[in-house]
């Protein structure tokens, strides 16, 4: 496996990709918690609880949660 490079190794296009996704993540999971506080338990597959903590997983609890977690109609 290659060595980590230092921030300041990185080119100008890195450096703003990995700024893009950060703030991306960071929307998604404020977006999911909103949603989750605001939809009523009985549309929402699971406990709310459960799905606050996939909020912890990176992007893939977000993505979850908007994929699979809410009940449609």
């Amino acid at each position: 496996m290659a060595d980590a490079k230092k921030w300041s190794e990185l080119s100008d296009g890195q450096r703003n990709a990995i700024k893009i996704l950060a703030v991306s993540e960071f929307v998604l999971k404020i977006l999911m918690l909103v949603d989750i506080k605001r939809r009523p338990a009985s549309q929402i597959r699971g406990p709310k609880a459960a799905w606050r903590l996939a909020a912890a997983v990176n992007t893939v609890g977000p993505v979850s949660y908007f994929l699979f977690g809410r009940k449609r109609g």
